[in-house]
Order: C-alpha cells, then sequence, then structure tokens
C-alpha cells in the first residue's frame, strides 16, 4: 500500500500545472468525511499537485488535532470546521468552516460560537499521517522558491529514507536549476548508500566523491566501517576514496575561504584606518579619538534606520527628544543604508572640523601633546554617546541586500564581506583620485611635502590642515557605518579597532597609501591563514603581532618611506 501510495504522488506530481476541480479545502473536507480509509488516501493523495497556499495549512492542522467535526441541530451533515479567536467566558470560540472559510453561523444567520465539548476531532491514522507527509513532501519539491526545494531535499537525504528515492528521481528529473539539480545528485547517492546491493553502493560513494560531498562524510566512514567488518572490500574501499576526494575537495575549500576572509578582514581594515592614514600618515597628527570618530559615523547610520523605521527616542542630558519614523518596511527600509552612508561622512567630518579647530591646530608637531589631548577627546565623547544613546550597544540591521550569502562551490561569500570589499575599493580609488586629481588634493599634497615652501607661494596652510583633518575623519564615518554592519554600536566600538588602525599605517608606511592598502590586505590575510593553520584565533593573532614588531624591527619606516624635499622631515 506504501510503495502504491508513493506510485500514486509521483504522478499526480507530473500533473502540476492542470487545472483543479476543487479546491484543496474542499478536498480536505471531503476526505475528512470519508469513511473509507482507502478513499480517504486517494483523496489526499490527489491533493499532490495542488498549488493552493492553504494545503500546507490544513494538512498540518488536520495532523495537529486542530480540525473539529461539528454536528449541527437538526438533519444538517456533520460539518468540518477550524476554531478561531479567543475564548470567551464559557470558553466558546468562532468557529470558520473547513470547506470554503467561511464564518459557521448559527440558526439566526449570525456567527456561531461553540465550545471543543460540542466537537470531535477530525480522526487519522497512521496511513493517512504518512499520506499526508507525502503530498507535503511533493510540494516542498515542488516549490517554486529555490532554497525551499534545496531545504526539502537536504531532508529526505540525511534521512535516508528508502521510500524518498522514487520521489526525488521524478525530480530529478524534470529539475533544471543546476544547483537543486546537484543537491537532488547528493541525495539520490546518499539514500542509495542503503541499498543491498554492492554495486550501487560503490556508485553512490563514487558520485558522492565526485560532488566533493562534504555533508556525506559520515555517512560513507559509517559505510567503510560496516563493510569492514563484513570484509566487503570493494565497497569499503570505495568509500574510502570518496572521502580522500572529498579531503582534498575540503583543502581546496578552506585555502580558498580562508583567502575571501583574509582579505575581507583586509578590507576591514582597510576602510578603518584609510582616514588614519590621511590625519597620522598625511599630517603627522596622532589622533587617539579617531576610534570615536568611527563611533560617530556608525551611530549616523543607527539614527538613519530609526528615522526610516519606527523614529527615535534619546535623552541627552535628561532632556527627551522623539524623532518621529518614517515607518517604511522592505526594499524602501533598506534603502536607508545608501542614505546613512553621505550622513555618517558629513557627521564624522563636522566632528573632526570642531576637534582640529578646537584642539589640534594649536598642536601641530607636538605629538605628545596631540596624543594626550585627542585620547582625552575620546574619553569624552565615549561619555556623550553613553548620555545621549545608553551605556548599552545598539542593534543596526543589515538591509536584505547585505544579509545573505553566495555559495560557490562550498565557498560561503557572505554578501557583506563582498560589500566591504568593493567598499575598500570604492573609497580607496575615491582617496586616490582627490588627492591626485583636484586641486584640494594639490594642496595637500604642497602643504605635507613642504609646508612653509607651499605658505610662500600663497597657500593657505591652516585652511588645508582643516579640509584635511576633515577628510580623515569622513572615511572614518564611512569606517563606521559599514562596521555597524557586522556587529553591535556600542560607545566602545572604536576602542577595539585603533590599535589595529595604527598598526596598519605604520607596517604600510607612514603617509603612503598605497602602502596603507598593501599592509592592511597582507595583515588580514596572514591572520586569517596563522588562525586557519593553527586553530587557535588568539595564538593567530599574537603571532601576527610579534612578525609585525620584529618586521619593523628591520624596517621602522614600514614597507614604503615617503620621501619629502621638507627639512622638518
Amino acid at each position: 500500500m506504501r510503495v502504491h501510495l508513493f506510485a500514486l504522488l509521483v504522478l499526480v506530481a507530473t500533473a502540476i500545472g492542470q487545472p483543479a476541480a476543487e479546491t484543496a479545502r474542499q478536498i480536505v473536507t471531503r476526505a475528512i468525511a470519508e469513511e473509507e480509509t482507502d478513499r480517504k488516501l486517494a483523496l489526499i493523495a490527489s491533493l499532490a499537485g495542488s498549488k493552493d497556499a492553504d494545503l500546507p495549512m490544513l494538512l498540518a492542522a488536520w495532523e495537529a488535532d486542530q480540525i473539529f467535526i461539528y454536528q449541527a441541530a437538526g438533519d444538517v451533515p456533520n460539518i468540518p470546521v477550524l476554531l478561531t479567536g479567543a475564548k470567551d467566558a464559557a470558553g466558546a470560540q468562532a468557529a470558520v468552516r473547513l470547506e470554503d472559510g467561511q464564518p459557521l453561523l448559527n440558526a439566526a444567520g449570525q456567527p456561531a460560537l461553540i465550545t471543543a465539548s460540542e466537537t470531535e476531532t477530525a480522526p487519522h491514522n497512521s496511513a493517512i499521517r504518512r499520506a499526508m507527509k507525502g503530498v507535503t513532501d511533493l510540494l516542498a519539491l515542488a516549490s517554486p522558491d529555490r532554497d525551499e526545494r534545496i531545504a526539502a531535499i537536504n531532508t529526505f537525504a540525511f534521512a535516508q529514507d528508502p521510500e524518498k528515492l522514487p520521489l526525488l528521481l521524478e525530480a530529478q528529473r524534470v529539475e533544471r536549476d543546476s544547483k537543486v539539480k546537484r543537491a537532488l545528485t547528493e541525495a539520490v547517492a546518499l539514500i542509495q548508500l542503503k541499498d543491498s546491493d554492492p554495486k550501487m553502493q560503490i556508485a553512490a560513494s563514487e558520485t558522492l566523491g565526485r560532488l566533493g560531498s562534504i555533508p556525506s562524510r559520515d555517512f560513507l566512514t559509517a559505510l567503510e566501517r560496516e563493510n569492514a567488518v563484513l570484509e566487503n572490500a570493494p565497497v569499503a574501499q570505495a568509500a574510502r576514496e570518496a572521502q580522500a576526494r572529498i579531503a582534498s575537495h575540503i583543502q581546496i575549500v578552506n585555502v580558498w575561504g580562508t583567502a575571501f576572509r583574509g582579505i575581507s578582514l583586509g578590507s576591514v581594515l582597510l576602510v578603518a584606518a584609510l582616514g588614519l592614514a590621511i590625519t597620522f600618515g598625511l599630517m603627522g597628527v596622532i589622533n587617539m579619538a579617531h576610534g570615536e570618530i568611527m563611533v560617530v559615523g556608525a551611530y549616523a547610520t543607527y539614527v538613519m534606520q530609526c528615522l526610516f523605521g519606527t523614529g527615535l527616542h534619546v535623552a541627552p542630558f535628561g532632556i527627551a527628544i522623539d524623532l518621529p519614523g518614517l515607518q517604511l518596511s522592505g526594499p524602501a527600509f533598506g534603502a536607508y543604508f545608501l542614505v546613512a552612508l553621505p550622513v555618517a561622512f558629513l557627521s564624522a567630518a563636522a566632528v573632526g572640523l570642531v576637534l582640529e579647530r578646537g584642539i589640534i591646530r594649536f598642536l601641530y608637531r607636538r605629538p605628545l601633546e596631540s596624543l594626550l589631548a585627542t585620547w582625552g577627546v575620546s574619553l569624552v565623547l565615549q561619555q556623550l554617546f553613553r548620555m545621549i544613546f545608553g551605556a548599552n550597544n545598539v542593534q543596526v540591521s543589515s538591509p536584505a541586500y547585505l544579509s545573505g550569502n553566495w555559495t560557490v562551490d562550498d565557498v560561503i561569500l557572505g554578501w557583506n564581506r563582498v560589500f566591504v570589499i568593493g567598499f575598500a575599493a570604492v573609497i580607496v580609488l575615491g582617496t586616490h583620485f582627490a588627492l591626485t586629481k583636484t586641486s584640494l588634493g594639490l594642496l595637500i599634497r604642497a602643504v605635507m611635502q613642504n609646508r612653509q615652501m607651499a605658505a610662500c607661494m600663497g597657500v593657505k596652510t591652516e585652511r588645508v590642515n582643516m579640509l584635511t583633518f576633515c577628510l580623515g575623519s569622513g572615511l572614518a564615518g564611512l569606517a563606521g557605518a559599514f562596521l555597524s554592519q557586522i556587529g553591535n554600536v556600542g560607545p566602545s566600538l572604536g576602542q577595539g579597532y585603533i590599535v589595529d588602525c595604527f598598526m596598519t599605517v605604520v607596517v604600510g608606511g607612514v603617509g603612503n597609501i598605497a602602502g596603507t592598502v598593501i599592509s592592511a590586505l597582507a595583515i588580514g590575510v596572514t591572520d586569517q591563514s596563522l588562525q586557519q593553520a593553527l586553530g587557535n584565533p588568539v595564538l593567530g593573532k599574537i603571532l601576527v603581532l610579534l612578525a609585525i614588531i620584529l618586521f619593523l624591527q628591520w624596517r621602522p619606516a614600514g614597507l614604503f618611506v615617503t620621501k619629502s624635499r621638507s627639512l622638518e622631515s
């Protein structure tokens, strides 16, 4: 009976797309009312080709004993219903007719209120539940959503249920999506590992090895052990060879995955350090508040998220401020991040302007004083963040276009990581263009190379200093905007990056943007490679720091030495 049922489901599945004479509600109602089990099973099997959106809910409700049979007064036949809404004082609920989804009416034509004691649960047995499971399984395999189909296929694969094999083979015959076809091939092979025919087991092992199926390693190990005990050498050998091919595939995946993670980590360091490469590398200002300027950009992103959503409530200095939100959702809400990028840049640049005009301009060529002063500013800014936004971290939701990932041959590429790589490339190119192709860039380079000569030529060096510091601070704000997408935002967010930023700039060569790029990527790839090789993130970071210390002993000026005609250098 069970094999016959699944064969029937497969036949019905081929008819998907043909118009149905009855709705899913009507067929389920008839199946509940039917007394003969075989007829019930046939009615349930006929639902396999349905595209009715209510079908999964109906079958789940029937299996969970949430469908009731109500006996009305007089000669009215039993009515399958669903109880909905809250119970009243007597424990009665509104009822919805299963057949058409309309409210159940009483004799006066008003919506009826009934209690569970006035009804009977719609009966079902193991055969009926298997039939319903077969329908829902087939619905999942025929889902228009690719991820849902793959999830259903993986469920069948890991269960290794031979009864699901006809369904998978039929789906494999009609499937057109390459990613789903691969999942089907893998699932069929996993189930065939349970086959009693050694030839089938050997063929399945070879298929899994060719696919580099990482999830199948445990199944192949079990198959090898089982056949080693049974002294079935060909099957055990096939399982071993498949595991060897999968292990080789895993090594390749790890290499590419480590490279991607290293480049993405290097891009994070680059985005965070690029602003410092200008304020410290070009201007010579040791700005210990650089991390807090990044936090300004991160909180600006949080504010924009709130304004696009439900609004923002803050209470700085005990003064309550409520900003109404636009109440957007979906793609419109996701656009907040695109708006937040220029807002973060301008907000951080404004803070940098205040810092430069208020403190930094009095401390040029006084590194110790600038270090202490900006460290004090960082403490003040952290306390301001706590007073305005609270001491607890706030969550910034990633837009849908940054929340998923691509999987390329088992290498997972997170969209947010891909974005930061592209984001870093755009910022580097934009900074290079600004410094080499604009009049402001010409003035910046002139002042940084020979301040006295530039002043003699009529360049307003103080204004150039101000604009340069604003540019570096704005870049820090952009870094904060991105960092808000890979972690929570809090008053101390910048403290976790300030040391890495200085380390990146110094290793690359103070004042050299290209050196900062190479340094950031090299540190990121080295860090991830050591973590992968050692299996210990902390030890990997320690070795990276030791390597940097030894490198600076060898080349104190970093990778690229910035040459200048200025006597000050």
